[in-house]
C-alpha cells in the first residue's frame, strides 16, 4: 500500500527543502507546493458518482464526489501542507490531531483533538510531513478508528523504513503516499538524511 510519488517536478524541490541553507520562508513555499502536488495524486482514486450539467450549448456527462472530504493535520508541522491541499479541495472539512514526541521515549503523547464525530462516510486524508518511527500515525489512527474513519489514506512528504514497517503491520490497508522513502531513523528518532525537524524549519522555531 505504499505509493512513491516520485513525480520530477517533486523531487525537485524535495531537493531544495531538503537543503539546510533553505531558509523559513522558502521552506514554508516549496511545502506548500510539493504538498499541491501529491495532493492530485492522492485524489486520483476518490470515488465520483455520473452527472449531467446543462452547458451554455448542450448537455454534457461529468461526474461528482461521492463522499466529502476530511484532512487531517497532525500538528504542528501538518499545517505547513494543509493550506496547499484545501486550494483544489477547498470544501473539505478539517480536523486536527495535536501529538507530541517524548524525546526520551520517542513515544507520541496526544494533547489535542477536534476532528467529526462520524467518519464512516468521509474520504480521509491523514497529513504527517514527516513518518519517522510511526508512533504518532499510529497513535492518529486509533483517534480516527474510534470515529468510524472507514477510508484514510496517508500523506507524508518523507518516510523511513521503520515507520513504514510499523504502520503497514498495524493498518495493512492504509494506503501511504510519500515522496520520499529514506535510509533509516538516527538513535534520536530522526530520519537519516531526512530534512530536520520539519516543525522547526516550517515555524523557525
Amino acid at each position: 500500500m505504499l505509493v512513491l510519488i516520485d513525480h520530477p517536478l517533486v523531487i525537485e524541490k524535495l531537493t531544495r527543502l531538503r537543503d539546510k541553507r533553505t531558509n523559513c520562508l522558502e521552506f514554508r513555499r516549496l511545502l506548500g507546493e510539493i504538498s499541491l502536488l501529491m495532493a492530485y495524486e492522492i485524489a486520483r482514486d476518490f470515488k465520483t458518482i455520473p452527472v449531467k450539467v446543462e452547458t451554455p450549448l448542450g448537455v454534457s456527462a461529468g461526474v461528482r464526489m461521492e463522499r466529502e472530504v476530511v484532512l487531517v493535520p497532525i500538528l504542528r508541522a501538518g499545517l505547513g501542507m494543509l493550506e496547499s491541499i484545501l486550494k483544489i479541495m477547498p470544501e473539505a472539512r478539517i480536523g486536527f490531531l495535536g501529538l507530541r514526541r517524548d524525546e526520551e521515549t520517542l513515544q507520541p503523547h496526544h494533547y489535542y483533538s477536534n476532528i467529526p464525530s462520524d467518519l464512516s462516510q468521509a474520504e480521509v486524508i491523514l497529513i504527517d510531513p514527516m513518518l519517522a518511527t510511526g508512533g504518532s500515525v499510529d497513535s492518529a489512527m486509533g483517534m480516527l478508528s474510534a470515529n468510524k474513519a472507514a477510508n484514510v489514506r496517508l500523506l507524508s512528504l518523507v518516510a523511513a523504513p521503520e515507520g513504514i514497517r510499523l504502520v503497514t503491520e498495524r493498518y495493512p490497508e492504509l494506503p501511504i503516499y510519500t515522496a520520499a522513502v529514506d535510509e533509516r531513523l538516527n538513535e534520536k528518532g530522526y530520519i537519516l538524511p531526512g530534512l530536520g525537524d520539519a516543525g522547526d524549519r516550517l515555524f523557525g522555531v
